[in-house]
């Protein structure tokens, strides 16, 4: 008995499905070694880091990131005051905290508290990881993105929907 041959159109959707899967399980991954390599370090818990308007940085979301943090919650609205969608109404707490990304994870505010420099050799290795799962499962993406061009996307096809 021969095996059913696939096409490429019924394939593609699960064979995707599974990439992405698992490179989200691989994302997780990584975002529990960044955290044991902040554990020595904290932040003062401000919100001020998240005023993305004010600071004029935001992180910078690889695929999976943005599919994690978008994944499980409804999209939230834009803030009137520019700050992440993801923060709540007093603009002090992530409500994603857990699936917060990369950059949120090993503190891109200046106002990190530790016991010495941090773990840049360790981010690196973890930029680079994240990078090559995110190259699996979309091969032609070129680069991380602004968390606010994947909100404002999202929400864009949702309005077109």
């Amino acid at each position: 008995m021969r095996a059913r041959d696939w096409d490429d159109e019924e394939q593609a959707p699960a064979t995707s499905a599974i990439a992405e899967a698992r490179a989200l399980s691989e994302l997780r991954a990584i975002y529990r070694q960044a955290d044991a390599a902040y554990a020595p370090f904290s932040c003062p818990a401000s919100g001020e880091c998240c005023q993305l308007a004010k600071t004029q940085r935001q992180p910078w979301l690889w695929y999976p990131e943005w599919k994690l943090l978008s994944a499980h919650r409804p999209l939230p609205p834009k803030r009137a005051d520019g700050g992440c969608p993801y923060l709540d109404a007093s603009g002090l707490r992530c409500t994603a905290y857990a699936d917060r990304p990369f950059g949120c994870r090993t503190f891109f505010c200046e106002r990190i508290r530790g016991p010495a420099r941090q773990p840049v050799e360790t981010v690196d290795a973890l930029l680079r990881r994240l990078e090559a799962v995110s190259q699996r499962v979309r091969p032609g993406l070129t680069g991380p993105r602004p968390l606010l061009e994947w909100h404002t996307e999202a929400l864009s096809s949702e309005e077109q929907s």
